[in-house]
């Protein structure tokens, strides 16, 4: 469904001056400095999948994601897109795909909801049947009816994402970018956008481009994650696999009557004879264990890459 090959993207901007006439200079200068966003990715998105798309801030994410859409030109390599090259069939490959940034909406501020979800309809030419059944899926899925008539201005943060979630799937496109989606919501809010994620995955084979920095949402939803840190891709495969290659040993917490103590249970040392070691020369009033999760492995990685 997704093919990314080679893709880099460089963007270029004229060197600025300073002192008597730098602004004139920066205006007809030939010299440019360049930062690489994005270096020689490459993965492939097989139709149905749910592929998490992870990275700090400014490690190349969007940048991709705009490349996908079409938004942007790569500098050199290949994309492409249930059959298409996004920048070059801009207009057909926006009918094939649904965009969700979390900090940006896609709805009419100043009209109804449901006005901005007709006027979608329209812009995407969905039938006047195919919208009706649509949309009726959307209200259940999301829970709109209490907010259909509202003011997209007078929204709530979880409302508007759950209303900019069904402008995205209205028109059924057979990918789905969603950029940051649960960003600032309360759990409740973010249950909602996972549950219909999941839904949409499972009951349309809709393919889903997660790019989160709520490790929750990936391991809600993905069993694949891209790993991007300047521009390049650190790794790429499924989150169990990336635990036990990368993850610090399971930790025991032991609660003293003179404090904690936190052991480590490397290889070949056994929960019970530790315990046992422990117990014969203090007094254990409380234990527990610390498993590695996939917030502190994806620390160590980037850690480890920096040193």
């Amino acid at each position: 469904m997704i093919r990314v090959e080679s893709l880099t993207k460089v963007f270029r901007r004229p060197r600025s001056f300073s002192g008597p006439f730098g602004s004139l200079r920066t205006l007809v200068t030939r010299q440019y400095d360049e930062r690489t966003a994005v270096r020689d990715v490459n993965f492939e998105i097989a139709e149905g999948e749910v592929v998490g798309y992870l990275g700090a801030n400014g490690a190349g994410k969007s940048t991709t994601i705009k490349m996908l859409t079409g938004i942007l030109t790569p500098t050199s390599g290949l994309v492409e897109v249930n059959g298409r090259v996004p920048w070059r069939e801009r207009v057909a490959n926006a009918r094939s795909v649904g965009v969700v940034f979390g900090q940006r909406s896609q709805l009419w501020w100043d009209l109804p909801l449901i006005e901005s979800l007709r006027l979608v309809g329209d812009l995407y030419d969905v039938p006047a049947g195919r919208f009706t059944t649509s949309l009726a899926r959307m209200r259940d899925l999301l829970g709109l009816d209490d907010f259909l008539d509202t003011p997209v201005r007078q929204l709530s943060l979880g409302q508007r994402m759950r209303g900019d979630l069904a402008a995205a799937m209205l028109y059924e496109p057979p990918i789905l970018y969603l950029d940051e989606p649960t960003v600032g919501l309360d759990m409740l809010a973010k249950q909602a956008v996972r549950e219909f994620i999941a839904e949409t995955n499972q009951g349309g084979r809709t393919t889903v481009v997660l790019t989160t920095h709520d490790l929750a949402d990936v391991e809600a939803l993905c069993k694949r994650i891209i790993l991007i840190d300047k521009g390049k891709v650190l790794y790429d495969g499924g989150i169990d696999a990336l635990i036990g290659a990368y993850a610090p040993p399971r930790r025991l917490v032991v609660h003293l009557d003179d404090g904690t103590r936190n052991f480590d249970l490397t290889e070949g040392t056994t929960v019970t004879d530790l315990i046992a070691r422990i117990s014969a020369e203090h007094t254990v009033r409380d234990l527990s264990f610390e498993e590695p999760d996939l917030e502190g492995v994806i620390k160590r990685i980037y850690a480890d890459h920096a040193s």
